[in-house]
């Protein structure tokens, strides 16, 4: 048995044994607390034998240093550190401590030194470490060696935390800004984000996507290479100004206004309490394009063709005008008219050579081509209260022609003035 007393702690407790594949490693830190539970001993040395690999009864694969403080108790009084002098023994795994002074210290009852190896990398295979002891001490019944063994264990490594907080930046993104996804997590394990049309792998704990072109949602994928477990972590982005290939809505679209993509194509719909709204690309009236408009009534100030020297229809009040493109006066072209009346300067046939009629205040002219008044007007049948002429003559050229004075009419035959006959099957006169 020996005359101190050995006692190991660790940090962190227990030891988790490191993994072999994994970027970090286990890292921990031994303390051996050597006190005196008895009677007064002088030491000259401890030596402390530590299992140097990777194995399972290794503490670890490269343990390089050691460090200690005596501490004298005194009771009543405040406690004295002093430094002792370690030294590894031909560089091995045996850690000599010695008192700085040569010879012996004493070792009085309640006096405590403690031994620490700092910070080394924990062997990847779990088991319990033993350390060695070998102390050389001086009391009453002489000079003694002794020896004694304390032991830990190391546990089998648990498994890697899931990462966690999956952000952006900002929840909301639009043209010409930055986007970046944050995460946290460990270095051991392989990251990868998922999003719609590719796929990433990312490290570092930040990734810099393109800016979407509409809500998107990103799959952080986490993967611990040696067990192939998963960790999925989920975020989505919204856009200020998505664009969309195509949208399908079932239930209907709110919106105050629809707008084109392009520069070129930003004309707007505007939903206004009334209906529609369509402008232009500059803010102004814009123009509906489509193969048919099957509609209720339209209100307008005007109608034109497609081309700017097609015909155009204005809406006055009293009606509408008939213009060309150029803004005279345009042409009505139908088969058939059906019309409550007709108020009209003149009429004429389809040629240029053909009659044609005016209606002054008196009544109504017919012309011939060069403008002078018609001779003759040609009627099939015609029914009137009264019919007011100078003359009446056959359909040919040579026919006979009566004509009308005050005293009353005069019967000529072909076109000279000469006298002509009356024919009649009866005469009934008064005189």
């Amino acid at each position: 048995m020996t005359a101190l007393t050995y006692t190991i702690l660790s940090d962190p407790a227990p030891l988790e044994a490191s993994v072999s594949g994994r970027q970090s490693k286990s890292v921990g830190t031994v303390h051996l607390i050597v006190t005196n539970t008895a009677r007064r001993t002088d030491w000259s040395a401890i030596e402390v034998k530590v299992p140097v690999g990777d194995d399972d009864g290794d503490l670890g694969p490269n343990i390089t240093e050691m460090k200690g403080t005596y501490t004298e108790n005194q009771w009543g009084g405040q406690a004295r550190n002093r430094k002792v002098t370690i030294e590894r023994q031909q560089g091995g795994n045996i850690f000599k401590v010695t008192p700085q002074a040569d010879g012996t210290a004493s070792f009085r009852p309640g006096d405590y030194m403690v031994l620490t190896l700092e910070n080394f990398t924990v062997a990847s295979t779990p088991g319990p470490a033993v350390l060695t002891v070998r102390e050389k001490t001086e009391d009453d019944d002489g000079e003694h060696t002794r020896y004694t063994s304390v032991a830990l264990v190391k546990f089998a490594p648990k498994e890697i935390p899931a990462p966690r907080d999956f952000r952006p930046d900002k929840s909301m993104v639009g043209t010409g800004e930055n986007l970046t996804l944050s995460w946290e997590g460990s270095a051991d394990l392989t990251y990868e984000i998922v999003f719609p049309g590719g796929r990433n792998t990312v490290s570092g704990g930040t990734w810099s996507p393109p800016v979407p072109r509409r809500a998107t949602t990103y799959i952080l994928i986490a993967t611990d290479p040696r067990t192939q477990k998963q960790h999925f972590l989920t975020t989505t982005v919204q856009v200020r100004h998505p664009v969309l290939e195509t949208l399908t809505a079932t239930a209907g679209i709110d919106t105050p206004w629809v707008q084109g993509t392009a520069n070129a194509t930003k004309g707007r719909i505007t939903f206004t309490g009334t209906g529609v709204q369509i402008t232009d690309n500059s803010g102004g009236q814009g123009t509906v394009q489509a193969g048919k408009a099957d509609l209720n009534g339209v209100n307008t100030e005007w109608v034109q063709g497609r081309s700017a020297d097609d015909g155009k229809i204005t809406f006055p009040k009293d009606g509408l005008n008939v213009r060309q493109g150029s803004g005279s006066w345009g042409t009505v072209h139908a088969d058939k008219a059906d019309l409550n009346g007709v108020n009209t300067e003149w009429v004429q046939g389809r040629s240029a050579d053909d009659g044609w009629i005016t209606f002054p205040k008196e009544g109504l002219h017919v012309h011939r081509k060069d403008g002078s008044k018609l001779t003759h007007l040609v009627v099939g049948y015609a029914t009137l209260d009264i019919v007011k002429t100078r003359i009446v003559r056959g359909l040919k050229d040579d026919d006979g022609w009566i004509s009308f004075r005050r005293e009353g009419l005069n019967i000529h035959r072909e076109r000279g003035m000469d006298r002509g006959t009356l024919f009649a099957a009866d005469t009934d006169l008064s005189g």
